[in-house]
């Protein structure tokens, strides 16, 4: 179970950061970024949802499905907490966009650098 407040969230992170940089891979992840209370002191594993914003490879609906799906499911066994999966891509709604580029934090050794407005 994680810890309270980013300090705890990042330790967890960094130390399971192989096997999610595997899981993203796995499930054809092209982007991926922690946002919301992770990142901020009032994370409580108890209550807040690990919120990830990932941009997956192109893929046919089908294989799109079972990918979001499959990574959900492995990154709550990874991490022993909910998971709350965000595609970039979907979000319509110009604030929480903003909220989602302005305070991510990209997992050292991530694929790729933070998620942007510039896809």
């Amino acid at each position: 179970m994680l810890g309270r407040g980013s300090d705890a969230v990042t330790d967890v992170i960094e130390a399971r950061r192989t096997a999610l940089e595997d899981l993203c891979q796995r499930h054809g992840v092209a982007r991926h970024a922690l946002f919301g209370s992770a990142l901020r002191d009032v994370f409580d594993p108890d209550t807040s949802y690990l919120y990830l914003v990932v941009e997956f490879s192109p893929m046919s609906p089908s294989e799109h499905a079972r990918a979001c799906f499959g990574l959900l499911e492995d990154l709550e066994n990874l991490f022993s907490c909910r998971v709350d999966l965000v595609e970039i891509g979907a979000v319509r709604n110009s604030y929480l966009r903003w909220e989602i580029e302005e305070h991510q934090e990209t997992p050292s050794g991530a694929l790729s650098g933070p998620l942007t407005q510039n896809w």
